[in-house]
């Protein structure tokens, strides 16, 4: 076995660089193939349902949460108002959701799930 040449002191800093971050560095990569993977996975399995990825978050928010403002499910959501206001629009005409305002307040306009976006959770939560 051949005998290894001096290092200079850069070479030896870089050398146990490598070798103290390339094993996290494994692990970040599978974490990031496994989530591509998993929303590959999951987007498949919601176009065989007409659901976006986009209107996934949406869906699961008003699955849990009926009745909610568009402000209300941006907020919950962590998006900005005209990002909900056009998924609601787009779920809207694909008949899962619909825009109503309550008696009791008439200042606001509260999206609710449709028979039909209620029945999605069945067909897509596991």
């Amino acid at each position: 076995m051949p005998i290894p040449k001096a290092q200079s002191p850069t070479t030896d800093v870089v050398l146990r660089h490598w070798r103290e971050a390339v094993p996290n560095d494994r692990l970040a990569h599978l974490v990031k193939d496994a989530t591509r993977g998993l929303v590959r996975a999951l987007t498949m399995r919601l176009a065989e349902h007409r659901v976006s990825f986009g209107h996934w978050a949406f869906l699961r928010i008003l699955w849990e949460t009926d009745g909610l403002t568009q402000r209300g499910l941006s907020l919950q959501a962590g998006v900005m108002e005209p990002t909900t206001f056009a998924a609601i629009k787009a779920m809207e005409k694909l008949g899962y959701v619909e825009r109503r305002q309550k008696p009791s307040s008439r200042k606001n306009v509260y999206v609710f799930l449709t028979p039909a976006g209620r029945a999605l959770k069945g067909k897509l939560v596991p």
